[in-house]
Parts: structure tokens; sequence; C-alpha cells
């Protein structure tokens, strides 16, 4: 069964930092692309950050860009959000995505997190 379990969030002062992880678990992420969301209250969800699978690359949202930066452990299957500087605007329930496709690039499946709080206040 697979299962993203997310872990890192809290409250932070502005300026602050924090490293949000998400644990894919019941299979690899190699063959994924892979994505952080985050949805504000009242809002809806926006994409923050991903890594694109077919070309190895990660992208950010425009707000992302400078303060974002996405890694992974493909050993560990985690996926990491680091985030500084940090505005009360960041404050949302941040969630990981995946998107599974087979050796012939076909889509197989899509997984959510159930996402971790962050909150960005003094």
């Amino acid at each position: 069964q697979v299962q993203l379990v997310e872990s890192g969030g809290g409250l932070v002062q502005p300026g602050g930092s924090l490293r949000l992880s998400c644990r894919v678990g019941g299979m690899t992420f190699l063959r994924c692309d892979l994505k952080w969301f985050r949805q504000a209250p009242g809002k809806e969800r926006e994409w923050v950050a991903c890594f694109i699978r077919a070309d190895s690359t990660t992208q950010y949202a425009d707000f992302a860009k400078g303060r974002v930066t996405l890694s992974k452990e493909n050993d560990n299957n985690i996926l990491y959000l680091e985030m500084n500087n940090l505005k009360p605007a960041d404050t949302a329930i941040y969630s990981c995505y995946a998107k599974k496709y087979d050796v012939f690039r076909r889509s197989t499946g899509e997984y959510w997190g159930q996402g971790t709080q962050v909150t960005v206040s003094s």
C-alpha cells in the first residue's frame, strides 16, 4: 500500500525556516513526478515545487523561487521542502504528491499525503 507521510511543520516566526519531509512508502519514487502543494485557509490549493521525472528537472512556483529548495533522498524515498525567509502568507497546510509511471511512461497512480500545518506568525 502506497503511503505518503509528511512531517516537519509547525509554528515559526516571520523570517524563519522550516524543512518539511515526505516519506514515501510502498513504492520507489524513481518513476514518479514528485510535488509539494499548499492550501491556505479559504484559498485553493496551489503548487509549490516539483521534481519532474521525465527530464529530471526541478521547478518552483514564482512565489517560491529563491526561498524554497526541493530535494530528495532516493535511497530512503524521502522528499524534502526547505523553506527560508518565511512570511505569514506562507501559512498553509503543505502536502506532498506523487504521480507514478510505468516503464512505458503511462501514469499508474496518483497519491497524496495527509498534509502538515505550517504557521508563520510572531
